[in-house]
């Protein structure tokens, strides 16, 4: 794994790429504690007001001991607002397209976001993956995606619904582009930062207009008076959302795109095995043969060498041109 000279160490990277992992991996099992108690839209609304205030508390905390970034001028805000859309853009059309697709073909779509990210990194970046690191990507993502398929009871497959997921997975593609090209000039808890606000206003403001237009309120307000509802959601918006977008923020300001990504396909195999253990689903043959392709994948790509030119273009670069 190559990291930047940014005086993180690769143990904080790795732990910081496990734990996202885990986050997103688990973040499944969360929003399946929720459903019972609220609908899709609501539990957006609520995950993001949770991470929204765990951020401010982040800040306030941050700025108190002196350790908050400094808003140094002249930097291009307009790239910090583009980096948090394109996430936020992602979250809206995977929410919308689960109206048309299922969550099986959803997954597969999404278990391409490494391929998508890789090909774009190398045009607006110029970061260029060996033919090793490619042969990890493609056996990760096949292993992942035969995982997915042998996993299904069945697929219906809908256009509509893998149009709009495909968008998707290429908005995540893009904002995880956007993340490595301003790094060195906003700070990965800026970035976070962005996302809570610009998302809670988006899917807060939706579900408000929602309950107004339906007369009543009561599905927004009624969840709250469930504690096990309150506290997964808490989970999925501080754990799931502030900590996860403050970990890949991180990962992609010191590794590679094609590093980074790869850790998503991880995740899925975090959240089989979570259904193992928490839900009781059962494990197969094909779930260990698949998780063990996606781990030598991940692995292989994390100690493959990488080109010595494969920094990349940066704002900073532009800034200083």
């Amino acid at each position: 794994m190559t990291t930047e000279n940014s005086g993180i160490s690769k143990g904080k990277l790795y732990s910081a790429a496990v734990l996202f992992t885990l986050s997103i991996g688990f973040s499944f099992y969360g929003i399946k504690m929720c459903v019972p108690y609220a609908d899709t839209l609501t539990i957006l609304s609520y995950r993001y007001i949770s991470a929204l205030i765990g951020v401010l508390i982040w800040v306030a905390v941050a700025k108190s001991m002196g350790r908050y970034p400094e808003s140094k001028p002249g930097r291009p805000k307009k790239m910090l607002y583009v980096t948090a859309m394109f996430y936020i853009l992602f979250m809206v059309l995977q929410v919308l397209a689960m109206f048309f697709a299922t969550s099986i073909e959803g997954a597969i779509v999404f278990a391409m976001v490494p391929i998508f990210a890789q090909i774009i990194g190398r045009i607006i970046l110029g970061e260029k993956a060996t033919a090793l690191q490619t042969v990890f990507v493609i056996m990760t993502v096949f292993a992942l995606i035969v995982l997915i398929i042998l996993n299904a009871t069945d697929i219906d497959l809908n256009i509509t619904g893998i149009v709009m997921m495909t968008i998707a997975s290429l908005f995540m593609a893009f904002q995880n582009v956007a993340a490595r090209y301003v790094r060195g000039v906003f700070a990965p808890i800026e970035i976070t930062y962005t996302i809570s606000v610009g998302g809670t206003a988006i899917f807060v403001g939706a579900a408000v207009i929602r309950a107004i237009a339906s007369g009543t309120v009561r599905p927004l307000i009624e969840p709250l008076f469930h504690a096990e509802f309150v506290i997964w959601v808490l989970f999925l918006g501080i754990f799931c959302i502030l900590l996860s977008a403050q970990f890949m923020a991180l990962m992609l300001a010191n590794m590679e795109i094609i590093q980074c990504t790869v850790f998503n396909s991880a995740s899925t195999l975090v959240s089989i095995i979570a259904g193992a253990l928490l839900l009781g689903e059962p494990l197969v043959w094909y779930h260990y043969v698949c998780g063990a392709i996606i781990l030598m994948g991940v692995i292989g790509l994390s100690v493959a060498p990488s080109k010595s030119e494969n920094a990349g273009k940066t704002l900073m670069d532009k800034m200083n041109d």
